[in-house]
């Protein structure tokens, strides 16, 4: 029989995650059999002595699963990266972008598709082409390459064009906003933006609209940037397989682009949008942004607000930048971050970024260990700390606190499981496309047999492991994109920035990463830049979309 249906689920801890199970069905051989599942042994004299409260229990489970919950609304604890409440780097606020690369409008505009925001900005700015063109010129690299790449959900054209013209309007009236004025952008779609679908990227949701604007989109339509596309996600924000099919990679599309951000990271690749934004709760904006061959910031958890965005898991979920260098991720970064009186996690810290800051007086480490053990990505790996040692860094050996990591990924299934306790229960899970064992619909039910005791004792360990992080005496450090650090470092609420450190065999990019401390996406960004402008990997397009 389905769990779903009647499997009496009880927990050590003790959770019976069943709907609909009769009292009586709570006897010693349940109790006994759902033990086993986490680990104890009960004597019958303990069982026995259980069995009335684990019927109290359920009572009270089924007494609050009338009550309905919206995926909007966080629980009453919240998480907080910064233990120590340290102040964040750098009293002043500062933002130093370096100039244009590009200052001359091209003949043929359609060579200006994989042009960075920086130079993009300037044209608009200097009035050689209008927000219009330029929003033109992306909806119909959209049209064109969209279904090729499986990478839109919901082309915004209509508001798109509405947009651009109020840019247009506004700069020639000598109204300019900053660097984002007049750009296109794409979003990943889970972000609410009224008059439109917002599918989560799952069969379940997908004629689904919400009557808000997510705090992210509204701080862009500020800045003046102009909605194109709503991208793909993976199902429910995990992977690139959507209700629509799967999100490829401009590079190689025969290969799914890796999520949850696929559609973010393909557009952005692809040249059909100058940025995305993407979202990241275990590598969501890392992978797909390595696969794809583009730029990703994770900033600080609690940097950037939540609001009008799915809900997967309130302690790790974040939202950052996807572009096509580092310094267009620092531009919108600096636009959509600070508190908004409605996540309350967002916070307001300094940041500041100046490309003409001096590198030389940071500490800057580098996972020895990890290196050394072979990453998926070695000899580029190996290359990219070469690279940095030749660019003058002395790179500081550093190891990760000692703990258990990947076991607590518990307290991402069990908040997700949360966040998803109607689809589950529903039976609406079967609508998912993806079924296998590696997917939401069974990580969601298992998640039912997370005892609370688990849960809350993997927090623990998480402060212990925060508490270590705090302890690593550099300013910045070196990192395979994947493994260990990864998961470690989304637990902890570090800032990362993913970018291309060469290509492989194939042709296809691979990746490095840099970890900064806490709040410090200023010097994260600068360092980021220095290494991405002496290896040039982000200049390279994939050939198939650069007609």
């Amino acid at each position: 029989m389905k769990a779903k249906q009647c499997a009496c689920s009880i927990l050590a801890g003790f959770l019976l995650a069943s709907a609909g199970c009769d009292q009586q069905d709570i006897d010693r051989a349940t109790v006994e059999e759902a033990s086993e599942i986490v680990g104890f042994d009960f004597t019958t004299a303990e069982i026995d002595s259980m069995i009335p409260d684990l019927v109290d229990q359920l009572e009270s489970y089924l007494e609050m699963r009338e009550v309905t919950i919206e995926n909007s609304v966080p629980p009453a604890l919240r998480f907080d990266p910064d233990l120590l409440s340290t102040p964040a780097p750098g009293e002043r606020e500062r933002f130093m972008p370096s100039p244009p690369g590009h200052t001359d409008r091209p003949e043929d505009i359609n060579g200006i598709a994989f042009w960075p925001v920086r130079d993009l900005a300037w044209l608009i700015q200097t009035r050689q082409i209008t927000s219009t063109e330029l929003t033109r010129l992306y909806l119909d690299r959209l049209k064109r390459y969209g279904d090729t790449l499986q990478c839109v959900v919901t082309l915004t054209e209509d508001l798109a064009l509405e947009q651009a013209a109020q840019a247009d309007a506004e700069i020639a009236a000598g109204r300019y906003r900053g660097l984002l004025h007049g750009i296109p952008y794409g979003a990943k779609d889970l972000l609410a933006v009224p008059g439109y679908p917002t599918t989560w990227g799952a069969e379940p949701y997908r004629e689904q609209t919400i009557d808000e604007t997510a705090t992210v989109i509204r701080r862009l339509d500020d800045a003046g940037a102009v909605l194109v596309a709503k991208l793909t996600l993976g199902a429910l924000a995990w992977g690139d397989v959507w209700f629509g099919g799967m999100t490829r990679n401009p590079w190689d599309p025969g290969q799914g682009s890796s999520g949850s951000s696929a559609g973010s990271a393909s557009a952005t690749a692809a040249g059909l949008v100058a940025f995305a934004i993407g979202t990241e709760t275990w590598g969501s904006i890392v992978s797909p942004s390595t696969r794809c061959g583009v730029t990703g910031l994770r900033p600080t958890f609690g940097r950037v607000s939540r609001h009008g965005a799915m809900a997967l898991s309130w302690s790790m979920d974040k939202i950052g930048p996807i572009c096509r260098t580092v310094e267009d991720c620092a531009i919108v970064f600096d636009a959509i971050r600070g508190a908004d009186g409605l996540d309350p996690t967002a916070l307001d810290r300094p940041f500041s970024y100046d490309t003409g800051l001096d590198l030389r007086t940071l500490r800057i480490g580098y996972l020895e260990t990890e290196f050394a053990g072979g990453s998926p990505f070695h000899e580029s790996d190996s290359l990219a700390l070469a690279t940095l040692r030749g660019m003058g860094f002395d790179l500081l050996p550093v190891r990760l606190p000692d703990y258990p990591v990947y076991p607590l990924g518990i307290i991402l299934g069990a908040e997700a499981a949360a966040a998803f306790d109607d689809l589950t229960r529903s039976g609406r899970d079967d609508l998912l496309v993806r079924q296998v064992r590696d997917a939401w619909p069974n990580v969601l039910r298992a998640a039912r047999f997370i005892p609370a005791v688990e849960y809350i004792q993997a927090n623990r360990i998480r402060t212990l492991i925060m508490r270590e992080m705090e302890d690593i005496d550099v300013d910045l450090y070196v990192a395979p994109s994947f493994g260990e650090n990864l998961l470690l470092t989304n637990l902890t609420g570090h800032p990362c920035v993913v970018l291309t450190s060469g290509f492989d065999e194939e042709g296809r990019p691979v990746s490095i990463t840099f970890i900064g401390k806490l709040w410090d996406e200023g010097r994260l960004l600068a360092f980021a830049r220095a290494y991405q402008e002496a290896t040039g990997f982000h200049r390279r397009h994939p050939p198939l979309f650069t007609d």
